[in-house]
């Protein structure tokens, strides 16, 4: 029997339009590891793997981890692209503030 973390992964997966080795592919993993998350009762990704999935599927780490969610939100896709936007070098942060900023002049 699955775990809430393979079923999410599975539902997400599917509705995002990855298949096993496409997903596998994506994250550099092996389609029998994607399997298993899905369908193992036992399914223990590392912290490692998790954020990737999740990266690939457009959510966070924590949407998998949490079993009273059952839907990843716009929310979750907000998180994701803050913590992206963290890691960027601030020429490159300058240039994201410049293109919102051209978003916000066309209103």
């Amino acid at each position: 029997m699955p775990t809430p973390l393979g079923e999410k992964l599975r539902k997400l997966r599917k509705a995002k339009g990855f298949t096993l080795e496409s997903l596998a592919d994506a994250t550099e993993s092996s389609k029998s590891y994607i399997w298993e998350l899905e369908n193992s009762d036992v399914a223990r990704p590392s912290a490692e793997k998790l954020a990737r999935i999740a990266s690939v599927l457009d959510t966070i780490p924590e949407f998998f981890l949490d079993a009273d969610r059952t839907e990843a939100t716009f929310s979750d896709r907000d998180q994701k692209f803050f913590r992206n936007y963290a890691t960027l070098d601030e020429k490159k942060k300058n240039k994201m503030q410049q293109f919102l900023k051209m978003l916000d002049d066309d209103d």
